[in-house]
């Protein structure tokens, strides 16, 4: 049986399979474009990706490189190894090179203070078993054994499994906040013991004035037969009271409250006018040099403070030069911008730039270690045998500092002597101002002047009423600034007020600046140890205003109200 062939397709067969491949033939060529598209599509978005994370890494390491003292480091947990960029090196003192191919943690964690490296290692330890951010502050000490703080932060990152793959993190350099919050600390305890010595040294000067009026006029009223008995006695309580005054005076030059008479001079020449002064307390195995700037340096403070700080220097260097040495006094300018006088004045913010006078006392003698130095300007700190030193002198110094616009500080090493440095402010030689020539009129003391003296201790105001009624004035008193007001509002003739300025009510500054309003050139004299609320915010005296200090001789009294009565 013969096998028949199969079937032609016909012409619409034809059409419809040659229809069905080109179908075919376009789906492929749209699976193709499709896949074109989409191959490009990732490989445009992967570019995209890719710029980004470059600029990225770029910010980062353009906002790293613009702060000083940052960098990042990251620990790799199989190699046990820190790698780094060079602000890390730097800030642990650790080599550049190493630390960026991979160093092994313990050379990485070499240079950690040992009183902070098991704190530290608990921290990483938990960093280990915690996901999360951690943080850690801790010091490293440089070779040349300065001291680093670093503030640490980092991630530590798992695999799937919980366990931990590698941590990263930046460093910071701490140290100079650290350095200013120590500063203000410090001055923030130097100005609660300054407020406390500056009260109890008001308080003490009314004590002791007291006590030197009555012996002065006991004094003044003995006849020769109880001189010969009692003077001596006498004597020895003046000599106590006036090393209780001098204590006071010094506690009031520490809370910058001491009573002060500003004027402009000239250093270099204030400093001349002491050397043979200073020799002679030096002594001859203690030579000084004075190495004096060739121009004039000319500063505006009070010339009687400023050579008893100079003074106190002198001694301190002498008794730490027992065996002989070299005492030298220093004179230059300056100029300190903002952000050195912020950090000269140990953070506190009322030191203002500017020009300065520097007076540099420097010694050879055994330096102070940095726990002494830590402590030196603070009151009542001393490292001479008990009985033999107040802890006073640098804390005079200190504050006579602070209280003329400036300020002090030390620079000191066991073995390698001391140099202690007064800044004053400058001030430029035209500004000088001659003292004016005020006329005169003969002295009426005794002829019956009225002088109105407020005061609210009565030991005081009793001592000063009997003190100008023997000499010839006619005295009228109140006990508290409104009152004393009062009477300046009255119509009794008043020729000097004589007020105590810490006064209840009003202070006497208060009722001085009232009194002249209603009494136009009424002449004022304070009596103070207590002095920042009697003068002007400059810190000048008003024309025919004086001041003295408590506690006074009654002779410096009565001499300093008859000349102000004479003018």
């Amino acid at each position: 049986m013969s096998q028949s062939a199969a079937p032609m397709p016909d012409a619409r067969e034809q059409q419809l399979l040659a229809k069905i491949d080109r179908l075919e033939a376009e789906l492929e060529l749209q699976r193709q474009a499709a896949d074109a598209i989409a191959t490009a599509d990732r490989v445009s978005r992967s570019a995209e990706l890719q710029q980004q994370l470059r600029d990225s890494i770029d910010f980062a390491r353009l906002a790293l490189d613009a702060v000083s003292g940052v960098g990042v480091w990251t620990y790799e947990v199989a190699t046990d190894r820190f790698s780094c960029d060079a602000a890390i090196s730097a800030l642990y003192a650790i080599d550049p090179v190493e630390a960026a191919a991979g160093i092994l943690r313990e050379r990485f964690l070499a240079n950690v203070h040992p009183d902070d490296l098991a704190s530290l290692r608990r921290t990483m330890a938990g960093g280990m078993i915690h996901s999360g951010d951690l943080e850690a502050e801790y010091r490293i000490v440089h070779p040349d054994g300065s001291i680093r703080w670093v503030l640490s932060r980092g991630h530590t990152y798992f695999d799937d499994s919980n366990r931990p793959l590698r941590r990263t993190g930046v460093g910071i350099d701490m140290t100079a906040q650290r350095k200013m919050e120590e500063q203000l600390r410090q001055a923030q305890k130097m100005e609660a013991v300054g407020q406390l010595t500056g009260g109890l040294a008001h308080d003490f000067n009314n004590m002791l004035q007291g006590i030197m009026g009555p012996l002065e006029l006991m004094r003044r009223l003995m006849t020769p037969d109880d001189t010969a008995r009692m003077g001596r006695f006498i004597d020895m309580a003046f000599g106590s009271t006036r090393r209780a005054a001098t204590l006071t005076h010094r506690l009031l030059a520490f809370s910058r409250r001491q009573p002060l008479d500003p004027q402009q001079l000239d250093a270099n020449e204030l400093v001349r006018s002491m050397a043979d002064l200073l020799r002679r307390t030096t002594g001859d195995a203690i030579p000084l040099v004075l190495q004096l700037d060739a121009a004039p340096v000319v500063t505006r403070c009070d010339a009687n403070q400023l050579e008893s700080a100079l003074l106190n220097l002198a001694i301190n260097a002498r008794d730490a030069m027992p065996d002989g040495g070299r005492l030298t006094i220093a004179t230059s300018r300056l100029r300190i911008d903002q952000p050195d006088a912020r950090s000269r004045s140990g953070g506190t913010p009322d030191l203002a730039p500017g020009d300065y006078v520097c007076i540099a006392v420097t010694d050879t003698g055994v330096g102070m270690p940095p726990a002494v130095l830590a402590q030196a300007f603070e009151p009542f700190f001393t490292t001479k045998p008990l009985g033999q030193g107040t802890g006073l002198g640098l804390s005079m110094v200190y504050g006579f500092a602070g209280q003329s616009g400036g300020f002090a500080d030390i620079d000191s090493q066991a073995g390698l002597g001391t140099t202690i440095r007064l800044f004053l402010p400058e001030r430029a030689e035209a500004d000088r101002v001659a003292a004016a020539v005020l006329p005169t009129r003969a002295t009426r003391t005794g002829a019956g002047e009225t002088v109105l003296v407020v005061e609210d201790d009565p030991a005081v105001r009793q001592l000063l009423t009997e003190l100008l009624g023997d000499a010839g004035y006619g005295v009228m008193t109140a006990s508290e600034g409104f009152e004393g007001l009062h009477m300046l509002e009255s119509d009794a003739a008043i020729d000097l007020l004589v007020t105590d300025i810490g006064l209840p009510g009003i202070n006497g500054r208060q009722m001085a600046e009232a009194g002249r309003l209603l009494r136009p050139g009424l002449r004022v004299l304070f009596m103070t140890g207590y002095a920042e609320l009697a003068t002007a915010p400059d810190g000048v005296m008003e024309e025919g205003m004086q001041m003295i200090a408590k506690p006074f001789q009654v002779g410096d009294m009565l001499a300093r109200i008859e000349k102000m009565l004479a003018l």
